[in-house]
């Protein structure tokens, strides 16, 4: 049995992601300098990924 195409790997994909998983968040915030030291990882705000 196939497999849809729809369901392929990421690697076949090549569009770029416009969702961030948390860890993601908290290091763009880091290099933008917007993270203070004693911040919760819960209830970031929203980021846009740098390109």
């Amino acid at each position: 049995m196939s497999q849809h195409p729809s369901l392929k790997g990421s690697k076949t994909v090549g569009a770029k992601r416009s969702v961030l998983k948390r860890f993601e968040r908290v290091k763009l915030l880091q290099s933008r300098g917007e993270w203070k030291e004693g911040m919760s990882a819960m209830r970031l705000p929203k980021t846009k990924p740098a390109e």
